[in-house]
């Protein structure tokens, strides 16, 4: 796995290249922990991430118990059909735990109603 962090300011955007799992999350830790305290938005980008495990949800989710800025915002973007399908599937599971509305900022919060669109119809 290859890590690319770019940092602007506030911000950084992290670019890891590979499979996150149990084995490269101590790289991506180490990432996040060696970002300078002004970065205050962390911005994944999964792009170059085919696979991701349940790992990573807590790793998104949860700060690091030790984590330098606490009040730091993650955001994902790049996600490939597998991190988004598991990402799916934990806020279905567990939507209070997972609330995508904070990680992935263009989606609907969880209690957005979803289903068939109603409304009128146009015949044309």
């Amino acid at each position: 796995m290859s890590i690319t962090t770019t940092i602007d300011g506030t911000s950084a955007r992290i670019s890891p290249s590979g499979e996150i799992d149990f084995d490269t999350l101590p790289p991506l830790r180490a990432t996040v922990d060696a970002l300078p305290p002004q970065v205050t938005d962390v911005q994944w980008d999964l792009t170059g991430t085919a696979f991701m495990d349940v790992t990573n949800l807590n790793f998104l989710f949860a700060p690091a118990p030790h984590d330098s800025a606490p009040g730091r915002r993650t955001t994902v973007t790049g996600l490939n059909r597998q991190p988004l399908w598991l990402l799916l599937l934990a806020a279905e599971v567990r939507p209070t735990a997972f609330e995508l509305s904070h990680l992935i900022p263009d989606t609907p919060p969880a209690d957005f109603p979803r289903g068939p669109l109603s409304g009128p119809t146009l015949d044309l």
